[in-house]
């Protein structure tokens, strides 16, 4: 069993209590002049000061109201028996007293100092002193008061931060878990459209496999680049290499709508100057989506992808002259109840985005999914 290590003071402090030893020279100084007993017994009250502001560092609740008081008797012994000038070790205790997290142990400690403080003062310091010597003195009594505000501040700051560092670790793996989520939804997406892809048009190749070889040569090349894309997304998904854009996802559903001999028009601008990365992914999962039922259900050989970079918001737009969708109250039917218009809804939900269902112009079915844009966005959009 490896033995623990042994330090004087916590390694999360630093050098800072290394910083006020340099001030023990000062009470070392003061006992110039004494001999015999009476300086092995300063060597030794201070030798004790020293362990009692170790101990301070390290203990915690009872234990370190007991060194505290241990501290302060010190002081008090080398004031009055010693030097009036040692009254200002009690800036070592200042300090400590502000370490108190508890709101009555503190008024409790600050007041028993006080009174010593004071005491002190009054009884042996003032007596001696005279003139300047009184003036100088009376700003760091008051500065010895007032610096256990100040450390209990910046204690209670340094707990917030931890607090919130904490905070933060849990909000982190809240993330983590609902993007593991998202990654699996889009996973099933992904690879549940583009292996359904894959399924049909291997049934297509085995109908035409005889009638007509060079046609089945064809499908089976574009079911090896589909194949290549689906492993390619899948990697993106799984490494989180990056965000795609909208024009990538365009030129995929190309690709795509080409193999199911459906023709591609888009409208607008595919770069979205200005918009973030993370709108751009999800609207770019809502065109994937959006081509995957065209290709599945639509029966269409057109579709149509409208791009708009409005004031308040982007607006893409995907319409196919197929079979239509029917309507009803608030709902749609058909594809319109799957778990890909759901799975769209709710990456939508996240950017505060929504979407709509219906009937296209051309007699099928209009798919229209609108995100708002940040102030952020807008002004760089404008100025890009």
């Amino acid at each position: 069993m490896a033995r623990k290590q042994f330090r004087v003071f916590p390694e999360k402090i630093g050098f800072f209590p290394y910083i006020w030893l340099i001030y023990l020279v000062f009470p070392v100084l003061n006992l110039d002049g004494y001999s015999g007993y009476k300086l092995m017994g300063g060597y030794a009250l201070l030798l004790l000061f020293l362990v009692a502001y170790r101990q301070l560092y390290w203990v915690t609740e009872k234990a370190y109201t007991a060194w505290l008081g241990l501290q302060l008797l010190i002081i008090v012994v080398l004031t009055v028996v010693y030097s009036p000038y040692n009254f200002y070790m009690g800036f070592f205790t200042s300090n400590f007293i502000g370490w108190y997290t508890d709101v009555r142990r503190f008024k409790r400690a600050l007041a028993v100092f006080a009174a010593v403080l004071i005491g002190l003062v009054g009884l042996f310091y003032l007596p001696q002193m005279h003139g300047l010597d009184i003036l100088f003195m009376l700003p760091f009594v008051l500065m010895m008061l007032i610096t256990p505000f100040g450390i209990r501040s910046i204690n209670r700051r340094r707990v917030l931060e931890k607090e919130l560092d904490q905070a933060n670790e849990r909000i982190k793996e809240m993330v983590k878990r609902e993007e593991r989520m998202r990654i699996a939804r889009d996973l099933h997406d992904t690879m549940g459209h583009t292996l359904s892809l894959i399924t049909l048009k291997s049934q297509l190749i085995e109908k035409m496999v005889v009638k007509n070889p060079e046609r089945a040569q064809a499908e089976a090349r574009e079911i090896q680049r589909t194949s290549r894309a689906a492993l390619r997304q899948v990697r993106e998904l799984v490494s989180e290499m990056r965000a795609v854009t909208v024009a990538e996802e365009l030129a995929a559903a190309e690709e795509m709508l080409r193999s199911a001999e459906i023709t591609l028009e888009v409208e607008g601008d595919a770069a979205l100057p200005g918009v973030s990365d993370l709108t751009q992914n999800i609207l770019s999962l809502c065109i994937k989506e959006g081509v995957t039922n065209i290709v599945k259900h639509s029966g269409a050989d057109v579709c149509r992808i409208g791009i708009a970079l409005l004031p308040g918001e982007v607006r893409i737009t995907v319409e196919d002259n197929g079979i239509g969708v029917d309507c009803s109250g608030s709902g749609t039917s058909g594809r319109g109840d799957g778990n890909g218009m759901k799975g769209m809804a709710e990456r939508l939900a996240l950017i505060d985005g929504s979407l709509t269902l219906g009937p296209g112009t051309s007699g099928g079915t209009l798919l229209t999914v609108t995100v708002p844009r940040a102030v952020k966005d807008r002004k760089d959009g404008e100025t890009a």
